[in-house]
């Protein structure tokens, strides 16, 4: 490994260029208008691959934004890790809000500024890298595929259909996903759980047509006010979500594992002056660390309706509408929350108004092993890089393809992700450390060694 690591180092100014070169790709899957420069991404990522030395590279088109495969078999004796990981990004909105261009990679205080620098195309190259950084140097220890999605920010609804149609060639032993973040750069941890997710649009239609709001204000219902107040009840004074059914199949934590979950390093005070708020709000009777862990959630993700321009436009709306994301935990299912959630609000809906609900995407939550070879592999690794062991967490966002990688593939993933909650992902801003980046590059190397040298040992 000595010599892998020493070939990480003398390539790190390389290494941040290329990916700086990805960086500058505006692959937004959400947004039609991008799609050439999802195309474009994908593009990249399979030269990166080849250059890399992975074989069999090719750009697997999906019904939506293509797939990226490559894979080095050395020896099919050998244990098999498969990377996941996506190229695909969120939309850079609001623009005015970034310092800085977001497709333009910017480095200040030793953090790279940029759309996707952290979600996820930095902590993918890292993969890339690592690999290349192993077939450099001989010292590639096990097989690996590469999986590489763009659509992920949009719920990886292809991926489903192409993973079952190529099961043949996804065979191995372990997802490597490298998706998530840690504790701090002093503090390493890894998750070993993830919420799931409901996502859903919805809208209110009042009158047919926008009307004048001193002529008819008063007299006939308002859709935005009527959606504000449809949303308001769902939850209580408590902020539990009140949903019949809602939390039916929630799994509930013993009191000794919320105070080991709750052993983890967090300084609210910190938390709380990251964010520039005064206090914290959530669910009665659970700390921070349990609201964004292992509860569910409710969450207003966009509103609108009427008249938001420049200067005054005295409208009664026709319609209004909002996005709205539900957050699930063991053993809720997408498609019984969205069936409830779908049920509730048409019943709770006043006369005067029409309701629709429009499921977007969704995915199941998921909770991995502390005890498999894998997971041993990645905390040895990290230990080693880091100094220090890193502690098992249990992460707030979804990556719905773990559930689905089981389910498919009947394989365990590990979350091996070396970012961090302040890197602002999803919002203006976005940064990924440099710190993190070559940390994530080192690290993986020595998971393959680790991985390979417990395999054989059974």
């Amino acid at each position: 490994m000595e010599q892998t690591l020493a070939f990480v180092k003398s390539n790190e100014n390389r290494f941040l260029e290329e990916l700086f070169e990805l960086l500058r790709i505006p692959s937004v899957s959400a947004d039609t208008k991008y799609k050439p420069e999802v195309a474009r991404a994908a593009e990249f990522i399979r030269t990166s691959l080849e250059k890399a030395g992975a074989e069999k590279v090719e750009i697997c088109p999906t019904s939506g934004h293509p797939i990226v495969y490559g894979e080095k078999i050395i020896d099919p004796k050998l244990p098999t890790v498969i990377v996941y990981g996506h190229y695909d990004v969120q939309p850079a909105d609001p623009v005015n809000l970034w310092t800085t261009p977001p497709f333009e990679p910017q480095v200040r205080d030793g953090k790279i500024y940029a759309r996707g620098s952290c979600d996820d195309k930095g902590q993918v190259f890292m993969h890339i890298k690592a690999f290349e950084s192993m077939m450099k140097t001989n010292s590639l220890p096990c097989n690996v595929r590469f999986m590489i999605e763009g659509e992920e920010e949009v719920g990886s609804s292809n991926l489903g259909a192409w993973v079952r149609e190529n099961k043949n060639r996804l065979k191995g032993d372990v997802i490597l996903i490298s998706d998530t973040s840690i504790v701090a750069n002093d503090t390493p941890s890894i998750e070993v759980g993830l919420r799931g997710l409901s996502y859903v649009q919805v809208e209110v239609t009042g009158p047919n047509r926008d009307l004048h709001s001193g002529v008819y204000g008063g007299a006939v219902s308002n859709p935005i006010q009527v959606l504000c107040d449809m949303i308001a009840s769902m939850k209580d004074k408590e902020n539990r979500i009140t949903i019949p059914g809602f939390y039916d199949d929630v799994l509930e934590l013993t009191s000794d594992e919320r105070i080991e979950l709750n052993k983890t390093p967090f300084n609210l005070n910190e938390y709380k002056k990251d964010l520039g708020i005064d206090e914290v709000r959530g669910e009665t009777g659970y700390t921070t660390l349990e609201r964004t862990g292992i509860r569910p959630t409710f969450e207003l993700n966009g509103i609108w309706g009427g008249y938001t321009g420049e200067g005054s436009k005295t409208v009664l709306p026709s319609q209004a509408f909002a996005k709205i994301s539900m957050r699930l935990v063991p053993h809720q299912t997408t498609d019984k929350i969205t069936e409830i959630f779908t049920k509730h609000f048409t019943s709770i809906a006043p006369k005067g108004v029409k309701v629709k609900v429009t499921p977007h995407h969704g995915g199941e939550p998921v909770v991995t092993p502390t005890d498999s070879v894998a997971f041993k592999a990645a905390s040895k690794a990290m230990e080693t890089t880091f100094g220090k062991k890193p502690i098992p967490t249990r992460g707030g966002g979804s990556i719905p393809i773990v559930a689905l990688f089981e389910k498919e593939l009947g394989l365990k993933s590990v979350l091996m992700g070396f970012g961090l909650d302040s890197d602002l992902i999803h919002s203006p801003n976005e940064h990924y450390g440099i710190f993190n980046f070559m940390k994530g590059i080192e690290t993986i190397p020595l998971f393959f060694k680790n991985f390979a040298d417990m395999s054989a040992k059974g």
